[in-house]
């Protein structure tokens, strides 16, 4: 139980701690164009992302990817940069226009499993089974992220269904400063 606990714990700082803006940032502007009755919708999204980040973890630690270091830092913010541009193209949030949102949750998902694989490969034992690792890091890092788009839905709730703020500009707001707060992280992680 010990070790389903020290990777859950892993998992969900990898979301919550101060040192997770980037993932932070990328529920952000993946989950802007929702609102709080669309929330299974949301938790669908979410599971996605976990999906492709559990993929690349898994891939990673059995050798099977390596990608630089320096590339999967800079792709990271990227993924925040063009999610949130793809924000201000959307005509309605109808269900059916949002579809392209679980496509990209679990590609991102992929790049941004990326960026803690090396950490994960290198806490594991060389014979150690990564199942319940993996199984626990994702648990984390799921509970992690309802909490975020919990948090984004709860103030989305507040500001557009109660304060009456138009839902474009909800979306165009969030999506504006997780872009500004993207690129400057992709100037900083240039790679070449």
């Amino acid at each position: 139980m010990n070790d389903f606990a020290f990777y859950f714990d892993l998992g969900w700082k990898h979301i919550i701690s101060a040192n997770a803006l980037d993932h932070q940032l990328f529920i952000l502007a993946l989950s802007a164009v929702y609102l709080l009755g669309n929330w299974k919708q949301v938790l669908v999204l979410v599971t996605a992302f976990t999906i492709g980040h559990s993929l690349t973890l898994a891939l990673s630690t059995y050798d099977v990817i390596r990608v630089s270091n320096s590339w999967v830092e800079f792709l990271i913010p990227l993924t925040i940069v063009i999610t949130a541009l793809l924000n201000f193209s959307r005509k309605d949030f109808t269900a059916k226009s949002l579809r392209l949102n679980y496509f990209l949750a679990l590609l991102f998902g992929l790049i941004h499993g990326l960026g803690f694989a090396n950490t994960i490969r290198f806490m594991l034992a060389k014979k150690q089974s990564i199942a319940l690792p993996l199984f626990s890091f994702n648990v984390g890092l799921e509970v992690g992220q309802i909490i975020v788009v919990a948090l984004i839905l709860l103030i989305s709730f507040l500001l557009v269904n109660k304060a009456g703020l138009q839902r474009k500009w909800w979306v165009w707001g969030i999506s504006t400063l997780a872009i500004i707060i993207a690129a400057n992280i992709c100037i900083d992680r240039w790679p070449l």
